[in-house]
């Protein structure tokens, strides 16, 4: 099969809905050649339901990037379904409800804590899980919302996604010389399950509506799951430790 992709074997993170950009991500992925393995987790049976959406039949893993045993086995579960690894797709993020919605200063530390592992820390937990199976070197792509501002309703999940960002430039520093790439695209807001279990999401993504110089669609994430296959893809063989932005060019522009 032809396509940017093609002969690559790609993990896939995060597909719950078909509204979210890991969905748009593993559909694209498919379409330009690559072969893929899902991992979902609490419900693999959820994400089995919305993979027979994708083009192709795709295995589904059960994995929970904070439990070691899961991740001390993905290695093999994973080369035995594809034999090896050429890209890793990181659309993993999660905060408790006491730190989102307005209650940044009153959030305590235990879900403070909660949010940094799942949201930040497991791209390295990921990527070092999948190491044995790359190589000949990859691509690591996760998924970040801009963590230079302090966003509405946003709170510990602006701090949790400044930590992935500087986590990808660790990551990046580190598995260079492996030739073994990390970067994020940063998205604008999409009406996934992520962006549900915020509290008022649509304050937030309000603001895409008045500073965007490209117009924003909060129900299209194929953009941002576009320039995720890009960053998977030979085309950007020494291209590491950036920040795509895929958010009709708001990061851009002043207030």
């Amino acid at each position: 099969m032809s396509g940017i992709l093609a002969g690559k074997r790609v993990l896939i993170t995060g597909v719950l809905m078909e509204s979210s950009i890991a969905f748009h991500t593993a559909r694209l992925a498919q379409e330009q050649g690559a072969e893929i393995i899902l991992t979902a987790f609490p419900r693999p049976t959820l994400t089995e339901r919305i993979a027979k959406k994708l083009p192709r039949p795709v295995k589904v893993i059960e994995l929970d990037v904070t439990n070691g045993e899961h991740l001390g086995s993905l290695a093999d579960v994973v080369r035995e379904e594809l034999g090896g690894l050429d890209g890793v797709v990181h659309s993993i993020g999660f905060a408790p409800q006491d730190a989102l919605g307005g209650n940044f200063l009153n959030t305590p530390f235990e879900s403070v804590a909660t949010a940094m592992h799942v949201s930040a820390y497991s791209l390295k937990a990921l990527t070092m899980a999948c190491l044995p199976l790359m190589q000949e070197g990859g691509s690591v792509v996760g998924l970040t919302f801009d963590a230079q501002y302090a966003w509405p309703q946003y709170d510990w999940m602006g701090p949790a996604k400044a930590a992935l960002e500087a986590t990808s430039r660790y990551i990046a520093r580190d598995l260079g010389k492996q030739n073994i790439r990390c970067n994020l695209i940063s998205a604008g807001p999409i009406g996934s399950m992520a962006a549900k279990s915020i509290p008022g999401f649509s304050e937030l993504a309000d603001v895409w509506n008045h500073r965007s110089p490209l117009e924003w669609d909060v129900a299209d994430p194929e953009p941002a799951g576009r320039g995720v296959v890009a960053l998977l893809s030979d085309w950007f063989p020494k291209t590491t430790g950036e920040i795509v932005h895929v958010d009709g060019g708001l990061h851009a522009i002043g207030a």
